[in-house]
């Protein structure tokens, strides 16, 4: 499931363009890369060119989750202000986060459950507003079977009418002009099971 999630993401990306993956699903997205296409990963905790986990961990080179990674050729470290003058600049072309519940309105709730414990919402808030397009990573339901893509999201938001694309593993939805609009069918998923699935209404246009 989480596979055929990463990979339709990561069919959005174009040569050169500069991206920034959540941690999470999203970071696997970087692993299925189109043929011909490469793109500048930027961690928010303060590196441009992000590579891969190496076979050697060093732990002074980790991504914004903590995990070990490398530095590619003509990448560079920063601080906080640089990176997210980057960022709130305008200059992320793509961020990739995962999500707890989006709307039909396009709101964005990913980063707390009200009564668990969280360090905080971090750089979300932040990527959401300073990204040129979001897109949210996610399944289409929660472990109870609820749908994630709901009318209203009830827990509290990242970011509002901030989302342009919801990737699931039943479909791919836009959010355009106020509507959420099903692009996309995934794998072997039928528009009756992406419609049984999804509390949120949206516009069919596959």
């Amino acid at each position: 499931m989480v596979a055929l999630i990463v990979k339709r993401v990561a069919k959005d990306f174009k040569d050169g363009d500069l991206v920034n993956l959540g941690i999470g699903m999203p970071t696997q997205a970087a692993n299925y890369l189109p043929s011909g296409v490469e793109i500048i990963m930027q961690s928010e905790n303060g590196m441009l060119k992000m590579g891969p986990a190496p076979a050697e961990k060093n732990p002074r080179v980790t991504n914004a989750g903590g995990q070990a990674s490398s530095i590619l050729e003509g990448g560079m470290f920063f601080d906080s202000s640089f990176s997210f003058g980057l960022i709130r600049g305008g200059h992320v072309d793509i961020t990739v986060l995962g999500g707890l519940e989006v709307d039909e309105q396009g709101n964005l709730a990913n980063w707390i459950i009200p009564g668990k414990l969280v360090p905080g919402m971090g750089g979300a808030m932040d990527l959401v507003n300073g990204t040129k397009k979001v897109i949210v990573v996610m399944e289409h339901t929660d472990k109870n079977g609820n749908s994630k893509l709901k009318k209203a999201c009830s827990l509290p938001l990242t970011g509002a009418k901030c989302v342009n694309r919801v990737i699931t593993e039943l479909g791919v939805f836009d959010f355009e002009n106020g509507k959420m609009k099903l692009v996309e069918l995934q794998g072997e998923a039928t528009l009756d099971e992406v419609k049984a699935k999804t509390e949120a209404n949206f516009e069919v246009c596959i």
